[in-house]
């Protein structure tokens, strides 16, 4: 999936929208721009189609989560999906095996979603960050700066029509608030300024603790459902 082709000017208002930074000349606005007098400056990460977006999470070497890794996890899933998860980092079950949401949580994720009709596979699933923190701590907010123009591009490319922000480190970092997630829950949200609706829920690995707590979780995921079929 690549890009559509757009002028010069759209471009720039398309990335504005979704959030990536477009570097731009001081001599000259936008709207001067002339044909074959490029003054635009993308951004290091503009406008690179999947396959050269994953060889650049791979080949990251922009924050000291890289040095320990086994491998960076990208994202899996459906690249035209309607539902975009987003967790907060990679735990040691996906750093070996290069996946978010493996192991228990990953299971439990699984039957949450097919309680609402759909497979993993219809979703695409990413993290916040893509390598994992030492001892699973929070990633910090550099680390989380180091990996947000990928996160950024991933979901210009798909587009989603909601996106389920799973976990506290998620929703804030997504977000951009401290808010407590408990209380973020059920609220309209917004991903930067591309207008695409964010869901906020539990983590499956908080699930797992309190189990008290999936009921409101399955109102989260009614909620995003509601999002897709009314959109």
């Amino acid at each position: 999936m690549t890009m559509p082709q757009l002028d010069e000017k759209s471009r720039c208002q398309y990335l504005d929208a979704m959030g990536v930074q477009v570097w731009r000349s001081r001599q000259a606005p936008v709207e001067d721009l002339i044909p074959n007098t490029e003054t635009v400056v993308d951004s290091p990460d503009s406008f690179l189609n999947w396959e050269e977006l994953e060889t650049k999470v791979a080949n990251c070497h922009a924050c000291e989560l890289s040095k320990q890794r086994t491998q960076t996890v990208f994202g899996v899933g459906n690249k035209n999906a309607d539902w975009v998860i987003i967790g907060e980092a990679p735990s040691a079950d996906e750093d070996k095996q290069g996946e978010p949401f493996v192991g228990r949580a990953g299971k439990l994720l699984n039957q949450m979603l097919l309680a609402v009709g759909l497979k993993r596979e219809a979703v695409y699933i990413g993290n916040i960050v893509k390598c994992r923190p030492p001892q699973n701590r929070d990633p910090k907010p550099e680390e989380v700066a180091c990996c947000e123009s990928y996160l950024q591009q991933q979901i210009a490319l798909i587009k989603p029509k909601v996106i389920l922000a799973v976990g506290r480190i998620a929703a804030h970092n997504l977000l951009k608030t401290d808010i407590p997630l408990g209380k973020m829950r059920g609220k309209d949200y917004e991903y930067a300024e591309s207008g695409i609706p964010v869901v906020v829920t539990y983590h499956p690995a908080y699930l797992l603790r309190s189990p008290q707590e999936k009921r409101k979780a399955w109102e989260d995921l009614l909620r995003a459902r509601q999002i897709i079929s009314s959109s």
